[in-house]
């Protein structure tokens, strides 16, 4: 696997696999196994970033610079792979750009492209994970373009359109390459408990009539989202993740969802306060308020680690195209909303369908 963005998400991510395959932990997973892959199965082959004092060291290392802030492991093995240089575009905003101190790219794009395929290559990368800041629209594009160039599948973890673009996703269907997305979910984040908040109303006959997420935090991406024109995606992803759920789609007015604050000591914290208001039978008013305190990164690693071993499954059985039902599972933006019980029962039943087999006419 290629990692895009060796920030705080891969950071964890890379901390959290090293953890379970020194077996310094329990995973405590839904799914131990997915097609036969465990997550001591996970390779990092490749990774590419933009700052200065991470380009050129080794993956084990360049995870513990700043500003990551993760620490669960003093080192990692099995991480030796150089991270190799990523175009800047437009990830990397001005109020991250001092704390990320970014590369200059002296080569044009074409070239530095083909030398990014040519590490994928070399290092036989069969799937690419984008975890670039959010905003992130051109940096993001150009790697769904190196995934279709250089034959790899694609777990898009923020929320830039690409599995749920229709454009988008029938590339990777001609190319007979699979991509998740978009918008990573976390195991027990703000969304998925908003989510089962609302479910639970709409299961109860309760009029949901308005609710606001608020979500702060102390890291770069917190920090990346106080650019306001960044934030607009995140904002449709979450929202719409919370809209698909209820019986109607409240007014806008009536709704909010979405990251609110940067607080520099909370760190890897996050802290989400969810209000829901509304009325149930026979029409008496109510409301109720959740707060939830989370490591952030923590949320990301653990459904990660399923989806590329879910993309990987996909690749083996030259599926192409967005994977509607791992998506639906795993992401706050899939090409068709589904609610959780939903998502995860047609994700099971995906997996359990007997492998395509191409049969040639030669």
């Amino acid at each position: 696997m290629g990692i895009v963005g060796v920030g705080n998400c891969a950071a964890g991510l890379i901390q959290a696999v090293d953890l379970v395959k020194s077996q310094q932990v329990d995973p405590k997973l839904t799914h131990p196994s997915i097609g036969g892959y465990e997550i001591s199965d996970i390779h990092f082959a490749s990774a590419f970033d933009v700052g200065t004092n991470k380009v050129g060291k080794p993956l084990g290392r360049a995870i513990y610079e700043s500003p990551n802030m993760v620490r669960w492991k003093q080192s990692v093995s099995d991480c030796d792979v150089q991270v190799m240089a990523s175009p800047v575009l437009d990830g990397v905003s001005d109020l991250v750009n001092e704390k990320v101190n970014p590369i200059k790219n002296s080569l044009p794009l074409s070239k530095l492209q083909d030398a990014i395929i040519n590490q994928l290559e070399y290092t036989q990368t069969e799937l690419i994970l984008n975890y670039l800041p959010v905003g992130s629209q051109r940096a993001t594009e150009f790697w769904a373009n190196v995934a279709l160039e250089s034959g790899c599948g694609m777990v898009n973890c923020i929320p830039v359109f690409i599995a749920s673009d229709e454009a988008w996703a029938r590339k990777f269907a001609e190319r007979m390459l699979p991509i998740i997305g978009d918008d990573v979910k976390g195991v027990v984040g703000a969304t998925i408990l908003h989510r089962t908040l609302a479910q639970l109303c709409k299961d109860r006959g309760v009029n949901v009539e308005r609710t606001y997420q608020i979500n702060v935090g102390g890291n770069t991406d917190f920090l990346n989202l106080k650019e306001s024109g960044r934030l607009q995606y995140k904002k449709i992803s979450k929202t719409e993740a919370v809209q698909n759920i209820l019986t109607e789609p409240l007014p806008t007015d009536q709704i909010h969802v979405g990251p609110s604050d940067f607080i520099p000591y909370l760190e890897n914290t996050k802290i989400a306060f969810i209000r829901v208001e509304g009325s149930m039978f026979p029409g008496i008013p109510f409301h109720m308020e959740t707060r939830l305190e989370v490591d952030d990164k923590a949320n990301s690693a653990g459904v990660v680690v399923d989806a590329v071993r879910y993309c990987k499954v996909a690749l083996d059985r030259h599926i192409g195209g967005s994977l509607i039902e791992a998506s639906a599972w795993l992401m706050k933006h899939p090409p068709i909303p589904m609610t959780d019980a939903k998502a995860k029962k047609e994700t099971d039943t995906w997996l359990e369908r007997p492998p395509i087999i191409t049969i040639s006419n030669a």
